[in-house]
């Protein structure tokens, strides 16, 4: 499906996200010269075609106090790990899980999961009871925090504001 003029503006003005306000659909209609119920359809119409995945938020937890960002990283069996996995990003601290392929010999891990904390401290705490709680004290792991924060956003699929 080939989008069109309306649809292409409508995703340039979301994908850096909602503005916000108490009606961020009509906000967006507004600076795009549409109304409220034109973007919301727009919107609706992208998902159901499957052009939109999913919404969701990214949240800039370092403005909200949460500065020790670490990638635990874990060495986890391969019969194992979609259920160590499935488990681990259930679990409330955890903020991104994912499995990738090892890189031997220089890189053994296959499961990478994100937890965020205010301090290193507090995050190793939360790593060592994850890893109690969930049995996974027996598998190698690597705390790999955050040096540096370069930019944090969603997923770019239309290029230009549109606005």
């Amino acid at each position: 499906m080939v989008l069109s003029d309306v649809e292409r503006r409508v995703v340039a003005a979301i994908q850096d996200g909602l503005p916000l306000c108490h009606r961020p659909y009509a906000e967006i209609g507004r600076r795009l010269g549409l109304d409220e119920q034109t973007v919301i359809d727009t919107v609706a119409r992208l998902q159901a075609a499957g052009h939109i995945k999913r919404m969701g938020i990214v949240v800039r937890h370092h403005e909200l106090g949460y500065t020790a960002n670490a990638m635990v990283v874990w060495d986890i069996p391969d019969e194992v790990v979609d259920d160590v996995g499935r488990r681990l990003g259930e679990a409330e601290c955890v903020t991104l899980c994912y499995r990738r392929p090892r890189r031997l010999p220089l890189w053994r891990y296959n499961l990478f999961s994100m937890i965020h904390g205010r301090d290193e401290a507090s995050v190793r705490r939360r790593i060592d009871e994850l890893a109690r709680e969930l049995g996974l004290t027996a598998y190698p792991r690597e705390v790999l925090f955050s040096g540096r924060r370069f930019r944090q956003r969603g997923a770019r699929y239309v290029y230009g504001s549109g606005r």
